[in-house]
């Protein structure tokens, strides 16, 4: 159980902190779409995330996918590049009634298994290949907890800004995407191979 505890803690702290930045932005761009009544949603698209980071990190962890950390430390700006342009060429039609399966759903599935990518390394270090299965769930299940943290800030924020102080949520995503745009440009940038 201490095992569980630890790579909980591990995954958690993953997420929050000032190094997982593009991490924090990705999980943002994803979710300024939503108000607080599409929390089901959110939910769904941040689990697809998930689903998607722990794929490639068993994968990579066990040996079986293997690629440059550097060009994976490059991608992972760009995945997040994708997702605020998409945002910003949302349309007011799609954002008040978007479609039943979103184009979202699929990039945060598929970034997803590029982020899971950046990780495996160091589990893999702390772990070894033995015994892993454990350690991978208990570091899976605290990023994603993590993640719901700070899709519950971004949806309290989102509220303030579109509910309460009634900003255009067109106004509000794009402006708001603008600017994970351009930190994940210099971040892209800063990482070039």
């Amino acid at each position: 159980m201490l095992d569980f505890a630890l790579y909980f803690n591990i995954g958690i702290h993953h997420i929050l902190t000032w190094e997982a930045m593009d991490h924090i932005l990705f999980v943002a761009a994803l979710c300024l779409r939503y108000l607080v009544k599409d929390w089901r949603k959110v939910i769904v698209l941040v689990t697809a995330f998930t689903i998607g980071h722990s794929v490639t990190l068993a994968l990579s962890a066990l040996g079986i996918v293997s690629f440059s950390t550097r060009w994976i430390e490059f991608l992972i700006p760009l995945t997040i590049v994708a997702t605020a342009i998409n945002n910003l060429i949302q349309r007011n039609n799609t954002v008040e009634h978007p479609s039943r399966l979103p184009l979202i759903y699929f990039f945060a599935l598929f970034f997803g298994m590029i982020h899971g990518l950046a990780f495996a390394g160091s589990l893999l270090s702390l772990v070894g290949k033995e015994g892993i299965l454990v350690p991978l769930l208990a570091f899976n299940l605290g990023i994603e907890t993590a993640q719901l943290l700070v899709v519950a800030i971004i949806l309290a924020i989102s509220f303030i800004f579109v509910q309460l102080m009634k900003i255009r949520r067109l106004w509000w995503i794009r402006s708001i995407s603008l600017l994970v745009l351009l930190a994940s440009l210099k971040m892209a940038f800063d990482r070039w191979p």
